[in-house]
């Protein structure tokens, strides 16, 4: 598993060198024979080291986080049941309309304080006061996105940036605990999800570049795993907490994230990429060397002079927080296809969102609802990781976008009379906007060089936020209407998935770090 594969091999020259005899020779002549940076680094780290596993797996744990404070409004904020109590009236009965019976006429089927909307006594406010916690997380998801996106390209970095990112949106969390109503309960869960704007982009832009092409796909997945995982989590601790108070369910999920910060912060490496880029050469052969270390000591002389050569001066491009976003506007090749990428992760998050935090909409027990949601995500996590190196990309996403758009239109066709294929519709158009969502995710680090990565999946993600706020509008709506939930969540994946076909295809092109390298490789490709 290890890349034993040394970083310059005898068979890259003309004739074996010694390395005094090549440090002899002039620059210029040692530069016809050495690689690209991009061919550096793939390899030195193009294989699979024990090291780029474990490093790998303990970036993509932040997901893990970011899913359980993404869906755990299902449970926190979920509709109060309640019944008629002995002393009620004849008027009385499960249809009747709780705001126009006396309060001595009812009692809660579960004490006050299980849910905040029982506790702070919100039965008859209107559906968006009773949403605002939900839609101001994602609001914040929002906001964040936008102030935070460059950041990551700049010279504050990826491991930077999750550590933040990450610490923001735990100690926020912890701190609703303390929320005495629903303003400031909406408030922490804004500041919340200002925090976890960059988890996802950060995650999986630092977690791929630390590993070679053959491996990136499978890498990129990891992520999306434990996101499941997180989510996976919720049903449980919800189910033992559902006689406790809803802050509890922040305290089991915000804590051991605040100490998962603590082990970014000590154990994770920053991207080798992003080091070279930002002219940091010593640190770059330092996090090189620990990911997958280097038999050949004469390799990292021979790299060692390279990147002090002046064929690094038109490589090395020291990014900052505005230059980032320039080049992405000033080529029109690059806003074209963040475009186009923005719109179908629109549309697939719509999808992705809308679906479990709706399934309150539908006539089944919550619990079962989200945890048959939830394992539908599971094999899709899986299967995307087995088998992503060898879907190509475009066709994926357009496929997986039309049979997830038809699935959730047909959920509104077949209606409440048909429960269990309603459900079975529901999780069908779930699976397909998981699965997409995840090769969508790996297709947007595909097409961007490494100099703008960061802020393209950044911004992809903001599309993705943007959604599920629209979602948590449509799913209130859709209580009284279900098309306005369902049906408008299967046209909109329908219509934007289409916007695939803009898109090259990417599946087994190797990383670009410049602009000007992603522009002449694709010329060479054409």
């Amino acid at each position: 598993m290890a890349n034993a594969t040394p970083l310059l091999s005898q068979s890259d020259l003309s004739q074996p060198l010694s390395l005094s005899s090549s440090i002899e020779s002039e620059t210029p002549s040692v530069e016809k024979v050495l690689p690209s940076l991009d061919e550096f680094i793939e390899q030195s780290i193009g294989g699979f080291a024990w090291a780029q596993l474990l490093h790998a797996i303990l970036v993509s744990l932040a997901w893990l986080f970011d899913g359980q404070q993404t869906f755990i409004s299902i449970f926190t904020d979920a509709e109060t049941t309640w019944h008629c109590n002995h002393l009620s009236t004849e008027d009385c009965n499960s249809g009747s309309n709780i705001c126009l019976l006396p309060k001595t006429a009812w009692e809660w089927d579960k004490p006050a304080y299980t849910f905040f909307i029982s506790e702070w006594s919100l039965e008859c406010v209107s559906s968006i006061i009773k949403g605002l916690p939900a839609t101001s997380f994602f609001m914040g998801c929002l906001l964040g996105g936008f102030l935070l996106a460059p950041v990551a390209d700049s010279s504050f970095g990826r491991k930077n940036m999750l550590f933040l990112s990450c610490l923001t949106m735990s100690v926020a969390a912890l701190l609703t605990v303390f929320s005495t109503n629903i303003w400031m309960y909406s408030a922490l869960r804004f500041i919340s999800g200002i925090g976890r704007a960059s988890i996802g982009a950060s995650t999986l832009v630092l977690s791929t570049e630390t590993v070679g092409k053959a491996w990136r796909g499978q890498v990129g997945t990891f992520g999306f795993l434990c996101c499941t995982l997180g989510f996976l989590s919720l049903p449980a601790m919800a189910y033992m907490n559902r006689s406790s108070s809803w802050r509890l369910l922040y305290v089991w999920t915000s804590i051991p994230a605040i100490f998962y910060c603590l082990l970014v912060r000590f154990l994770v490496c920053e991207s080798p990429r992003w080091l070279f880029m930002q002219g940091r050469k010593e640190e770059a052969l330092a996090t090189l060397e620990k990911l997958a270390p280097m038999e050949n000591n004469t390799s990292l002389k021979f790299l060692d002079l390279y990147l002090s050569g002046a064929f690094l001066k038109q490589e090395k491009m020291k990014m900052n927080l505005h230059l980032s976003i320039k080049m992405l506007l000033e080529k029109r090749w690059a806003s074209r296809r963040l475009l186009a990428v923005m719109v179908i992760a629109f549309g697939i998050g719509i999808m992705y969102y809308g679906m479990p935090l709706g399934v309150g909409n539908l006539a089944y027990n919550l619990y079962l609802s989200v945890m048959l949601n939830v394992l539908a995500e599971m094999p899709s996590s899986l299967i995307t990781m087995f088998y992503i190196g060898k879907w190509s990309r475009r066709s994926s996403v357009l496929d997986l976008t039309i049979i997830s758009g038809v699935s959730s239109i047909m959920c509104v066709v077949v209606g409440h009379g048909m429960k269990e294929l309603q459900v079975g519709l529901e999780l069908i158009s779930f699976f397909c906007a998981c699965t997409v969502f995840s090769v969508l995710m790996i297709y947007t680090l595909e097409l961007f060089p490494t100099c703008v990565r960061s802020l393209a999946v950044a911004m992809v993600r903001q599309a993705l936020m943007s959604s599920g706020t629209v979602s948590t509008i449509l799913i209130a709506a859709g209580k009284t209407n279900a098309f306005l939930s369902y049906g408008v969540f299967g046209l909109l994946i329908l219509c934007c998935g289409l916007f695939v076909v803009c898109l090259p295809e990417t599946n087994g092109s190797s990383l670009c770090d410049t602009m000007e390298e992603q522009e002449h490789k694709e010329a060479n490709a054409c």
